[in-house]
């Protein structure tokens, strides 16, 4: 067995449910140029660090000099037994399946860097390696299409057949010569469904993504007032949304996660609104120690929390 295929199969026997590899070349022009025409038209909303680093987004090479070989891995988080929760009265307020997980960036990054020790066992030293998960400037989506993980759906997320879009992703850039994967020939599905799902409006027409009407974006990047048009829309979502993931097809068939390792929390389904009004500090970051629900801050928590009961009880 060669080395590329010896550190596929490693990656498998770590938990995760995707690895594919590509070359560390640039993308094509066109993913920056679409990337500088989304800037410009003003959908990053209060994200101001995606206009940093534009040049390392697309070219490997940029975060690691010497770079060869991007491994690329996916890691499902469907949830068991889920079942889609409509709107309900009983003063809860949902959190979108990925913050019912341990936090993944952490989770991502300590099993990559198994196979990081595993690589180096394996062909000695002088490994040039570098981590990323999510926080790292690269288009991991673009790069995850081009190792042959998936596809871009009209959700903007990747979208794999067998897995649905729910996963996360994590690369290892190494300077390491391996055997690159080829692209999925599959396209997304002209059903349009995920578009006719968003409370929102956020996909638009276009094929744009809008994330200032998002309901991700409204509820956990930004910390301005939620605009009074959009506070309906928002329903009883009160960290995240993902309606947009939940109606793919692809996501009916998809298993649940199988990962053991990955600590999920069944109580993070659904959150008391009126208690999560009534948390100090102190009990917010005790409670919410290992998850992303802790990005926002509680004060930004505190404010969706009400405007989800006022949806409510309306």
């Amino acid at each position: 067995m060669g080395l590329t295929e010896q550190i596929k199969q490693k990656a498998l026997e770590l938990g995760f449910d995707l690895v594919g590899i590509t070359d560390a070349a640039p993308l094509h022009p066109d993913y920056l140029n679409h990337l500088l025409g989304w800037l410009g038209a003003g959908y990053a909303g209060q994200m101001t660090w995606m206009h940093n680093n534009l040049e390392k987004r697309t070219n490997p090479a940029k975060l690691l000099h010497g770079a060869q070989s991007v491994i690329v891995i996916g890691l499902n988080y469907k949830t068991p037994n889920h079942q889609p929760t409509k709107l309900s009265h009983d003063g809860m307020g949902r959190v979108a399946a990925f913050a019912r997980y341990e936090d993944y960036h952490p989770f991502i990054k300590k099993q990559l860097r198994k196979l990081v020790d595993f690589i180096v066992a394996t062909t000695g030293h002088g490994l040039k390696f570098k981590i990323c998960v999510d926080s790292t400037p690269l288009l991991e989506r673009a790069f995850a299409v081009r190792a042959g993980l998936g596809i871009i759906g009209k959700n903007h997320a990747l979208v794999n057949p067998r897995l649905g879009p729910q996963i996360f992703l994590g690369e290892l850039i190494t300077n390491l010569d391996l055997v690159s994967d080829n692209p999925m020939t599959e396209s997304c599905p002209d059903c349009g469904e995920c578009v006719a799902a968003c409370p929102t409006g956020a996909l638009r027409p276009d094929g744009h993504l809008d994330a200032t009407k998002c309901i991700s974006y409204l509820t956990i990047e930004s910390n301005a007032d939620i605009p009074a048009d959009l506070a309906p829309k928002i329903g009883n979502h009160l960290f995240g949304c993902a309606e947009c993931l939940l109606a793919c097809p692809y996501q009916h068939k998809a298993p649940p996660c199988a990962n053991k390792e990955f600590v999920f929390h069944a109580d993070r389904t659904n959150l008391d609104l009126k208690e999560v009004i009534n948390l100090t500090e102190d009990e917010f970051h005790s409670r919410f120690a290992d998850s992303p629900i802790l990005r926002p801050g509680l004060g930004q928590l505190k404010r969706t929390a009400k405007i989800c009961l006022e949806n409510l009880s309306a």
